[in-house]
This record gives structure tokens, sequence and C-alpha cells, in this order.
């Protein structure tokens, strides 16, 4: 009977590739230890390095991103708080 398909949490994922990193034990030998499939240790070591890249270089990238988007919602917020404070004045008289 086929097994149904498990869905690996990031971090177990990271767990496995750090330790395929480390180099101590073989493929086979972690596969075999976490109960995967040889491939997804391979593929989830590749990705690690090659992820590790966005460590250093994306997330300076991605903050540039943030400020400018706070930046914008800052600025809709004091035109809909001018825009109320207009609308407000008209509704007293």
């Amino acid at each position: 009977m086929k097994r149904s398909r498990r869905k690996h949490s990031p971090g177990f994922k990271a767990k496995v590739a750090m330790e395929a990193l480390k180099g101590e034990d073989t493929v086979a030998q972690l596969a075999s230890r976490f109960e995967v499939h040889p491939n997804l240790v391979s593929a989830w070591k590749k990705a690690l390095v090659e992820g590790a890249v966005g460590v250093f270089g994306e997330g300076q990238k991605r903050r540039e991103g943030d400020d400018a988007l706070v930046a914008n919602l800052y600025q809709q917020i004091g035109q809909l708080k001018v825009e109320r404070d207009f609308l407000e004045s008209r509704l007293v008289r």
C-alpha cells in the first residue's frame, strides 16, 4: 500500500540540510535517520546552500522596500485624516 505524502516543516528541512552540510554522516545515513528519501536530503542541502546568499543580500533590499511601503501608508493615513477633519467641520455647520 502506498503511503500518503508527508509535508515537512521548514524547520525540519533546515535541520536535515544542516546535518547534511556538516558532512558527519552520509546522505543515506541521514535519510534513514530522518525517515526521508535520500533525494530529499540532497535537494534540501542544495536549497540551503543556494538560499544562503539571500540571507546576506536580499534582506537589505526587502527592508528598503518595507520602508517605502511604511512611508506610503503614513502618507495615506495623513490624507485620510485631513479628509475626515474637513468633512467633520462641514457636518457641524
